[in-house]
This record gives C-alpha cells, sequence and structure tokens, in this order.
C-alpha cells in the first residue's frame, strides 16, 4: 500500500512540476532582462553626454527622462518576477532589486504574500524593517530620535533630539563622502541654508556608511558650514527607513515631519512654504 501511495505522491510532483523550468534558467533570464535596460540606459545617457546641440537643462531634463523610463521598466520586469515566484528564492532576488524604487506599502504587499522562509531571511527582513520604518516616518509623523557616538576615544554622544524639535525648521541631509549624488546636492543645500538660516530655520547633516575621517574631508571640502552629526553608520537610515542617498527630510519646529526625500528645486520650495516666505 505504501509503495502505491508513495508513487501516486512522485506522479503527483511530475505532473505539478511540468513545465516549471529550473530556477538557474529563470534567474539567469531574469538577470539578462535586467541588464538590457541598465546597458539601454547606459548608452543612451552616454549619447546625451556627446550632444553639444543641448544645454545643460535640456540635458538635465532628458537624463532625468531617460533615468524615469528606466525606473519603470525595471519595476515592471521586478514586479512580474516577484508575482511568479513568490515562492522561491528569485522573488528575494527581484524584491532585492527593485525594493528602492517601490513604495513601502507595495513591498510589504509582497512580502506577506511571500512564504514564511524567504520573510525571516536578512535581505526580506532588513526590507520589511526599512519599509515600516519608512511608513513610520512619513510625513506628518513625529520624529524618531536616534543616538550615536560620534567620537568612540572621547565616549561622547549626540542625539538628533539635539537638533530636532528645538523650535527651529530644520532641513536634515543624510549623506556620504563617498556619494556623488549627494555632494551634487550640497550647493543646493548651500543656497538654501545662506537664504534662510535663523531663528526659523537650520540645516543638518547627517552622515551615514561613513567613516568620520571621510566624512571630515568631504565636509570641508564641499563648504559643510552647518551643523552635522556623524558616525552614524546605519543607525540614522534604520530609523527612517532610508535605502538610498542623498535623503533629505525637513523637520517642523516641533519635530513634525513635514517632508521626506527632497531633492534639487523641491528643496528651496519646501522649505519657503514651511517658513511662509
Amino acid at each position: 500500500m505504501k509503495k502505491y501511495v508513495l508513487m501516486a505522491v512522485l506522479l503527483l510532483c511530475a505532473v505539478a512540476c511540468k513545465g516549471v523550468r529550473p530556477l538557474s534558467e529563470r534567474v539567469a533570464e531574469y538577470n539578462s532582462r535586467m541588464d538590457a535596460i541598465v546597458n539601454a540606459y547606459k548608452e543612451g545617457a552616454a549619447a546625451l553626454q556627446k550632444d553639444d546641440t543641448l544645454s545643460a537643462e535640456e540635458m538635465a531634463m532628458r537624463h532625468e527622462a531617460l533615468y524615469d523610463e528606466a525606473v519603470e521598466q525595471l519595476l515592471a520586469v521586478g514586479r512580474e518576477t516577484i508575482e511568479a515566484n513568490l515562492n522561491d528564492s528569485l522573488a528575494v532576488i527581484a524584491l532585492q532589486d527593485v525594493a528602492g524604487y517601490m513604495a513601502p506599502e507595495e513591498l510589504l504587499g509582497f512580502a506577506d504574500r511571500m512564504d514564511s522562509v524567504w520573510l525571516s531571511s536578512e535581505p526580506i527582513a532588513s526590507l520589511v524593517a526599512d519599509a515600516r520604518a519608512t511608513m513610520a516616518t512619513a510625513p506628518g509623523s513625529p520624529f524618531v530620535d536616534f543616538e550615536v557616538v560620534e567620537d568612540p576615544e572621547k565616549a561622547d554622544t549626540v542625539r538628533l533630539s539635539d537638533f530636532v524639535g528645538k523650535g527651529k525648521y530644520i532641513l536634515a541631509d543624510f549623506w556620504a563622502s563617498w556619494c556623488g549624488p549627494c555632494k551634487r546636492e550640497i550647493p543646493n543645500i548651500k543656497a538654501v541654508y545662506e537664504k534662510f538660516k535663523g531663528d526659523d530655520f537650520d540645516v543638518l547633516s547627517i552622515a551615514v556608511w561613513d567613516r568620520p575621517e571621510d566624512t571630515a574631508a568631504a565636509a570641508k571640502e564641499n563648504g559643510v558650514v552647518w551643523s552635522q552629526i556623524v558616525n552614524t553608520d546605519k543607525i540614522a537610515t534604520s530609523a527612517y527607513g532610508i535605502k538610498g542617498i542623498p535623503h533629505l527630510i525637513l523637520f517642523a519646529p516641533d519635530g513634525t515631519i513635514v517632508a521626506r526625500d527632497l531633492r534639487g528645486d523641491q528643496i528651496e520650495k519646501a522649505v519657503a512654504e514651511a517658513l511662509g516666505k
């Protein structure tokens, strides 16, 4: 009897698994599709750089459009792959690849439908924690405090609450010395600082994923003259669910989060609106 039951189970498995391609084959196809999108974006960006008929503004606009198109394509492939592979490791690979482009609600929606064995794995557990932290620190939410030891030799600690919630609007810039886009954003931050600094507004740089000595050198080189918190490693980004930098957050005088993920012209606009100017 047991022999026939075993044969039936094996037959059922063979029928159920018929047509399911090996994981290695599906991963290779997925990587090929994603690589094709990235390579097309790189080729397009390189072509733009060579086009001397474009003004700086036109080039920036076209590059942004090219980037946005690539992101949408990556997301489409990622979503399709996750949906079709919720119960195996390809979903984990795809979710890791596109998590940075997803709203936290969408990421959590996929994670909730994945097999529990993947939810408990480090990559997915970390993504879920970041998504929940992002949702908990959405505009309108109170700020989340954190504490770091800036100088281990002196054991000096500094908290975000030493700056935020003290009666001023604070523009916090999460950045790192090795981050090119972070350094390109500093002139925009500097312009806002020089225009609005005073009793009602200030800027705070928060160095993440960086060595204090590298932060100090980059801050000096790029003219960062406002207050800083350094040596936060992953503490600051984990508190706010930040997966990529630069990431700018505007805090109200009472510490309420006014806006986050500000870039470029959005920075001055958000600050001016908050200050009523």
